[in-house]
This record gives structure tokens, sequence and C-alpha cells, in this order.
């Protein structure tokens, strides 16, 4: 008896070349969604450098708009602050008086809030990326989930600045938030926001529940970070890979425990560190 063996067929071959196309479109649309989100992230902070790097030059005499930026980045690195908020404060903060050997003269000084809250030992107060980083870790083992993402308000926007578990999809997308989801709801409510379900929430366009299911999200919860007095500096939220019925009495108390720890500790970065990197800079600018 002969086998008879028979190679793939053109029908085959078409419907390979098809999801063959599909595969480099779907590879290509991500591509330039990345790009996209990148060139948002640069037009959004570059006005910010520019105008700062404008002040330095007219401030300091400086010879051209590279040492103003070099400026700006040493003084951002010696801080570990990003380039943009130092930028953003450059530009606003009434300026030193002329000659000056220091920018603020005498300044009010208050220690750091505590962190213990964060159930998270010794950590480093000036050090906003190791604070944000615990406090995401806080709230993810208390609603008992590895996804989540922390976003600080920028200009009434909320700016993402650290995550856990998403997909770069998501986080790309979610890079600036200025309403339409649970973490907009948060900040502009000030207080905490549970989404049980997204696929059926009202609370999401198409794109963004897309984008949220995608990434394995089924459910969400938001987290204000609420200063003393009561101002909102940002958001931390969770994200969850089955539907939520919701979080006990205990957790809701964490939560908003933690949530207020970071907000007052935002506060005081914003009126501690940042004003020390502005000193720091005006020492750097000086000694050139």
């Amino acid at each position: 008896m002969t086998e008879h063996q028979t190679g793939p067929g053109p029908e085959d071959e078409q419907r390979a070349s098809r999801e063959s196309e599909a595969d480099r479109l779907a590879a290509r649309a991500q591509q330039l969604q990345r790009q996209v989100a990148e060139l948002e992230v640069q037009v959004r902070a570059r006005p910010r450098i520019a105008l700062a790097e404008g002040v330095l030059l007219e401030r300091y005499r400086l010879p051209d708009a590279d040492a103003a930026f070099d400026l700006l980045r040493q003084a951002s690195q010696r801080a570990n602050i990003k380039m943009h908020q130092l930028a953003t404060v450059v530009a606003r903060a009434p300026g030193p008086t002329p000659g000056a050997a220091v920018w603020f003269g005498v300044r009010e000084r208050h220690p750091a809030p505590p962190l213990g809250t964060l159930g998270a030992g010794t950590l480093d107060a000036r050090n906003q990326g190791e604070v944000l980083g615990a406090a995401l870790r806080r709230v993810l083992t208390i609603t008992s989930t590895s996804m989540g993402n922390v976003q600080l308000v920028e200009d009434g926007v909320l700016r993402m600045e650290k995550h856990a578990g998403l997909s770069r999809e998501f986080t790309d997308y979610f890079a600036f938030v200025d309403g339409g989801t649970s973490c907009s709801r948060a900040a502009s409510a000030s207080h905490q926001v549970t989404v049980k379900e997204i696929a059926s929430s009202r609370g999401f366009d198409d794109a963004s529940r897309r984008v949220i299911l995608s990434a394995g999200s089924r459910a969400c919860h938001s987290v204000p970070l609420v200063d003393a007095a009561d101002n909102v500096h940002g958001v931390i939220s969770s994200h969850h890979a089955l539907p939520l019925a919701g979080f006990t009495r205990t957790q809701l108390l964490a939560l908003q425990d933690a949530g207020r720890a970071v907000g007052s500790w935002i506060d005081w970065h914003r009126r501690t560190v940042l004003l020390d990197a502005l000193e720091d800079l005006h020492r750097l600018a000086r000694d050139r």
C-alpha cells in the first residue's frame, strides 16, 4: 500500500499569507502607538524645559540653551527628580535676588511626614521613586493583586509615574489622563472609586475599555493621594484579573491611610526637595 502525502494547497497558502499580513499590521500598529505615546511625552515636557532654559539663560547670562539644559540635567540628577518637574518649578518660582548667594534665603523646613503606614521599613524620603514604589506595593498588597499604577497630578492632568504588571500598550495609552476613567474620578472627587466590572461600566469610553481589558484587567480600584489640607496630588490604582465584589471596611481604611500618607509626603517633597534642587541649581549656575 502506497502512502499518499499532500502539501499545503493554494487555500492554505492564502490563509497563511493573510495571517502573516495581519500579524505584521498588528505589530506595526503597536509600534506606531508607542511612538505616538513617546511623542506626547516629549510634546508635553519640551515646552516646560524650553521655558526654563529661557529663564536660566537670562538670569545667569548663560552662553546658550545647551548650557541651561546642562544645568537642569545636573540639578535634577543630583536631587533624583524628573527634569520636567524641576523645569516647571524653575519657570514658576519667583527668582532669587540678583547677586544673592542663595535662592530663598531663610526658609522654614519641616521633617518628612511618617511613612510607616506603607509597611516598607526605612525609606529615603527624598527619593521619589523609592517612596512611590513602596506606596504602589502597599496598595497592591492590600487589594491582593499584582497589577497597578501610580499617577501624579501635573497641570490638571494625571501623569503615569510608576506601574507594575501592566502591558506596554496600557502604560503608553494612559501615560496622561484628563478624564473618563476611575482614576480621574477619584482625583476629582477626592475619594476612593471602585469599578467592579470594567466590561459593563459606563465610566470608560470604548477605546479605554479595550486597552484595559487587553491588559488583563477586569476590575479596578483607585485611591486618591490627599494631603492634610485635602489637596489631591495623585492617584494609585489597582487592577484585577477578575470582577470585584468590593473591599472590606478594614481594607478601605488601610487604603485611605496609605493615600493620605503619600499625599502628605508629596506635599512635603514639593516644598522641600524641589526647592532644595532650585538652591543647588543656583549654586551650580553661580559657580560656572
